[in-house]
């Protein structure tokens, strides 16, 4: 070791790190001749943001009297773990367990950095385009880091991530993974390629960008109910409507809503496969055009009408299930659709459908499991620590947003990343996803599953006044992390 390098203990790449240089993580670096954190640690509050710069590691405050309660001004601050430290190597206590009082009852907050390898994220892209076929591979700059898993009602899911790209694969693309993850974690934009189908710009909070065109809006549902939604507003207006959609295309002549409004039959034949009276399968290939199908005009998915039913002059209304898509044709003497000029009284109906459709967006949350390890810094039996969140006697948060806690074995959990601070996740290059998470609990509880009590520790005594902590206001749409579980058990 160089003489006046340092070493860094916060993960398991120790570095050592020459002074004015950072770690390999840029985390971490070498403040004439101490380790410090070079993002401050972040609190939530009811304040307004303000900044710091250089933060030191693990550094206690000098001026505490023993008291392990906070003043109840205290409960108005939330610390989280972003800018903490981690447990690394984990045999250590958790970087900060604060103790707090809400309403009377004592409680304590334990704060980790996580070292995240087994974590991924789940993205939720609003579009009604196909973007690729189940279980193919999605790659940023090439790499495979995840694959495309089920299409729901307006959105297709990705699922990136997990310890198979992390470390599983080449050194590149564990890196490749490690990048995009953090990345869409913290907000910023990522390209995907998605084989055999489209590319998307993915950020959290905003619209997909799928083969170039941002997506506005995502379908207001499938065919089917679409017709269901808007069959009265047809009514009287138009003979019959067929909603293009790749999943289930509807006709309303055939529809249960157009049969209980006395729509009569008008000889329209749909190729497809049929399901139930007015609902058909698979009546085009998928695409990016209407309806989530390759279908570019949309006469292409009907056949002849029934000469003993269908008559000249028909009027047709086919649209698709996001309004992008209409058009208008009256049947000819032969009985073949001739397009005219959408009349005014349905335009507004296909107005309505764009309407009824929410905003396209992209959503992206982050998922890890906080294995034994992490828990060891929250209690020597980590067991203990995970009945203790099953029991819900135990709040986890994510830099202090909620989060969902998967039923069965482990802390399994996801959260929105953009309910969280800004910049809330960071990396090792081992590689791994550095990721907040906090346990929220009844002092009396946590001294029951074993916890680190000698280590509790108000506020006041771990953040200097002067430095060392950034501010900011908890998001208007979160459970206040403090207050929650003190409720929950009234």
């Amino acid at each position: 070791m160089v003489d006046d390098a340092i070493r860094c203990d916060a993960c398991p790449v120790l570095c050592y790190i020459k002074p004015g240089r950072t770690g390999s993580c840029d985390r971490y670096g070498n403040h004439e001749g101490k380790l410090v954190r070079l993002d401050p640690h972040i609190v939530l509050d009811r304040a307004l943001e303000r900044g710091d710069s250089v933060v030191p590691f693990l550094e206690r405050g000098r001026d505490w009297d023993g008291t392990l309660l906070s003043h109840s001004s205290d409960s108005e601050t939330f610390v989280t773990a972003i800018g903490a430290g981690t447990t690394y190597p984990d045999y250590k206590p958790a970087p900060f367990i604060i103790s707090s009082q809400v309403d009377g009852v004592e409680m304590v907050t334990v704060v980790t950095e996580g070292i995240f390898s087994y974590c991924g994220v789940k993205v939720k892209i609003d579009t009604d385009r196909h973007l690729g076929a189940e279980c193919s591979t999605v790659r940023a700059d090439g790499d495979a880091i995840g694959h495309v898993t089920t299409s729901e009602y307006g959105s297709q899911m990705l699922s990136l991530g997990g310890v198979r790209h992390l470390t599983g694969g080449s050194r590149h693309e564990g890196t490749a993974t490690c990048n995009a993850l953090l990345n869409l974690c913290n907000g910023k934009t990522v390209e995907l390629q998605i084989d055999d189908g489209a590319t998307v710009v993915v950020q959290a909070g905003r619209p997909p960008v799928v083969d170039g065109a941002q997506e506005e809006r995502m379908r207001v549902g499938c065919g089917s109910a679409t017709i269901g939604m808007f069959a009265k507003q047809w009514f009287g207006k138009v003979d019959d409507v067929v909603v293009v959609d790749d999943h289930i295309t509807g006709v309303l002549s055939e529809h249960q809503a157009g049969k209980l409004l006395g729509v009569p039959e008008t000889g329209i034949k749909l190729k497809g496969r049929r399901s139930t009276p007015g609902r058909y399968f698979q009546v085009a290939e998928p695409g990016t055009a209407w309806g989530g199908t390759d279908v570019e005009d949309p006469l292409t998915i009907l056949g002849k009408f029934n000469a003993k039913k269908a008559w000249t002059g028909l009027r047709l209304l086919m649209v698709s299930t996001t309004g992008e898509h209409y058009g208008y044709f009256e049947l000819d003497e032969a009985l073949k659709p001739r397009e005219k000029e959408l009349p005014e009284e349905l335009r507004e109906s296909v107005a309505r459908i764009k309407e009824n459709c929410e905003p396209a967006m992209c959503t992206v949350l982050f998922m890890g499991g906080a294995g034994g390890s992490l828990r060891a810094g929250v209690t020597e039996n980590p067991v203990k620590l995970t009945h203790s969140v099953r029991e819900a006697l135990t709040r986890v948060t994510c830099g202090g947003a909620p989060v969902y806690v998967w039923p069965g074995g482990g802390i399994t959990f996801m959260a929105d990343v953009t309910r969280m601070p800004q910049n809330a996740f960071g990396y090792v290059p081992t590689p791994a996803l550095v990721a907040p998470i906090e346990f929220t609990l009844k002092l009396a509880d946590y001294a029951a599953l074993g916890g680190y009590t000698e280590q509790v520790r108000p506020l006041s005594s771990i953040v200097a006044a002067a430095g060392g902590r950034r501010r900011v206001s908890a998001h208007g749409n979160n459970p206040w992390p403090l207050e929650s579980p003190v409720k929950s058990k009234k």
